[in-house]
């Protein structure tokens, strides 16, 4: 028992330990995180103060901006401070603390990735019924219940990974405190905590899978049905985004954890790691405003507006005049684009 109770803090392996590698590594993390943040927030903010923006898919798309901040705020400072730092020392709580939230918000987006699919499938195959299914009351029930499920998964694995004892080594091959390389520290039989990872954490993933694959199947066959070209584009484009976040966030993620362990490289398996809790919540947001007209209207709306509450020193009344004109024709552009979706629907 003495030699159970030794271990209060782990170490963790960092990316690099070359020191002509430090500046340039923190100085790409910290460009990617103020990315990440500036271009989550931005949707975020857009979504809330835009009221042609209130809708299902643009609720869900908020929802998965603030899920890619936390989840990005989750590894990435710490990873920074590890670059400069010579111990890379994190308490056993600090650990759990991390691993809990890693958990929840990485299972939480796959599921929301799920309910978003849904909301595409009802709003295509089913567009008369799209404001009766998709109502207020329902949208936040779906919301809730992705999050408390996010919640309660990682609350199991959490609890049962550091209720176990760790006494054969403090040093964890990884840069961050994920479930399998914590488990290979402990001096008792991990066996049951394998299984539970990967029947429960499994299911949640391939299920939610499922979920999109069902989804875009019925919405192919719906497309299939649709005459006109340019319609069946247009319909295209609204799901390219989604099935390209879909895609980047899957991959990764089942490279990583659904694949036996003689495949492990640490290199590899270290630069996959990085991808899809650092690259991918900096690029979701781009992903989504790019392809989206709605989004980059309002964004040119919202720029527009800080211009005219701020202008630049020196600019004229009639400049100001002009900003009004410009922000009272992007809000129509905005209305006019929900106004043809509402009608296509209809018809």
């Amino acid at each position: 028992m003495k030699n159970e109770t030794l271990v209060t803090e782990f170490v963790l392996s960092g990316l690099s330990s070359n020191p002509d590698l430090q500046l340039p590594l923190f100085l790409l993390f910290s460009v990617v995180y103020m990315v990440t943040l500036l271009g989550n927030l931005i949707i975020i903010v857009l979504i809330r103060t835009t009221p042609a923006l209130q809708t299902p898919m643009y609720l869900f798309l908020m929802n998965l901006s603030l899920v890619d901040v936390l989840y990005s705020s989750t590894i990435t400072p710490n990873i920074m401070v590890n670059i400069y730092s010579k111990h890379k020392t994190i308490s056993i709580i600090g650990c759990a603390i991390q691993m809990f939230f890693f958990i929840f918000l990485a299972s939480t987006e796959a599921m929301l990735l799920a309910v978003m699919a849904y909301d595409r499938y009802v709003a295509i195959c089913k567009p008369l019924y799209y404001t009766v299914i998709m109502n207020t009351v329902t949208c936040i029930c779906l919301v809730c219940s992705v999050f408390t499920a996010g919640f309660l998964n990682s609350l199991v694995h959490t609890s049962a990974a550091f209720s176990l004892p760790f006494c054969r080594s403090n040093y964890v091959n990884h840069f961050y405190c994920d479930i399998n390389p914590i488990l290979k520290l402990s001096c008792k039989d991990t066996f049951l905590n394998q299984i539970l990872a990967y029947t429960v954490a499994g299911s949640i993933e391939v299920g939610s899978l499922l979920c999109i694959l069902i989804s875009y199947t019925y919405i192919i066959l719906a497309l299939v049905k649709i005459g006109s070209s340019k319609s069946r584009i247009k319909t295209l484009s609204t799901c390219g985004s989604h099935f390209t976040c879909v895609a980047l966030f899957y991959c990764p993620v089942f490279y990583m954890y659904l694949r036996p362990n003689s495949a492990y490289a640490v290199d590899q398996d270290w630069m996959v790691s990085v991808f899809y809790t650092v690259i991918i919540p900096m690029l979701n947001p781009m992903i989504y405003s790019l392809r989206n007209k709605d989004v980059k209207t309002a964004l040119v709306n919202y720029a527009l507006l800080c211009l005219l509450i701020h202008p630049p020193p020196g600019a004229e009344s009639r400049d100001v005049t002009s900003l009004s004109a410009l922000i009272a024709h992007a809000q129509r552009q905005i209305l006019r684009s929900c106004s043809e979706k509402r009608l296509s629907r209809v018809i």
